[in-house]
């Protein structure tokens, strides 16, 4: 009876201790992203991992997987249903085939300029955008800005006839192929992290994109031409787990939606720092031309 008394004490002291451990076990939050780290993205990220453990110590840790070094363009989306990791922040074109009504950020021309991208998103149309992927195991945290694209070439394009028969990379995205194929091009969806090769080698003649990608990435020294079109807007969706994220404790959650309220702010103010001080080094650079068009 003594050692069945012993045994059954020594058995509730492990459990207790083992849900002790359970109870105060930090929660670990991978951010993985396909950009570099001197980028607005790159530095959200870093920023998020500083808040989030400063204000949550002990709680809570985050570990950044830069420039596509744990998923790359076309397995983060997967890796994040599956729970392998928890936050993401792809391009806006990478969630339409979760819900269409993200296909309005690819539409040419919509809107004039950065201010109008966030009122739209700050909408109640962008908000709910936000959060129609919900019963798909996908919700919304908030919108990052990269910035307005520009197409990059080995030619001058002036004109819309000007891409006819040339080999544009896009990403992954109906609208967009739709687009260069309007105007006889012919579109390559191809990941991010190829698209510097698929210049160098001419596997594609141009690409579009914002002018912190253009340096970040140097595709500016892979490109002759950068005509200046602000012909669409590129933006991420910060991006988790539905299930990780209702499972939260709720204290966790709110610390969690205040930081990256404030980050956004200061995300999109660097969108458009980088912007303006990235195409200013391209200019400097002497390595491409930049096209500035007339309406």
């Amino acid at each position: 009876m003594r050692k069945s008394s012993v045994f059954h004490a020594l058995l509730m002291g492990a459990t207790l201790a083992l849900l002790s451990g359970i109870a105060h076990a930090e929660i670990v939050i991978k951010f993985s992203h396909v950009v570099a780290e001197n980028t607005p993205k790159g530095k959200g990220a870093l920023l998020f991992k500083k808040l989030a453990e400063e204000r949550l110590k002990g709680k809570v840790t985050v570990e950044v997987y830069p420039n596509s070094s744990l998923f790359g363009d076309g397995k983060e989306m997967e890796a994040l249903l599956l729970g392998d990791v928890q936050l993401i922040a792809p391009s806006l074109s990478k969630f339409d085939r979760y819900t269409k009504q993200v296909q309005v950020f690819d539409l040419p021309f919509l809107f004039k300029n950065i201010d109008a991208v966030h009122r739209f998103q700050n909408g109640p149309t962008g908000q709910a955008i936000l959060s129609s992927m919900k019963k798909k195991g996908l919700t919304g945290l908030g919108y990052w800005d990269n910035g307005m694209k520009q197409l990059s070439a080995n030619k001058p394009l002036r004109k819309p006839e000007d891409a006819k028969g040339m080999k544009f990379r896009i990403q992954s995205s109906d609208i967009l192929e739709a687009q260069f194929k309007a105007v006889g091009a012919f579109p390559q969806k191809l990941a991010f992290s190829e698209v510097y090769q698929a210049l160098e080698t001419g596997v594609v003649d141009g690409a579009e994109n914002p002018w912190s990608n253009i340096y970040s990435q140097k595709f500016f020294e892979v490109q002759k031409y950068i005509s200046e079109t602000n012909n669409g807007y590129l933006g991420y969706m910060l991006v988790t787990n539905t299930k990780f994220w209702d499972g939260l404790p709720a204290d966790v959650r709110k610390t969690l939606e205040e930081i990256l309220t404030e980050l956004t702010v200061q995300v999109n103010t660097w969108a458009t720092e980088f912007s303006e001080g990235d195409r200013q080094k391209i200019k400097h650079s002497g390595t491409s031309e930049i096209l500035a068009l007339t309406p």
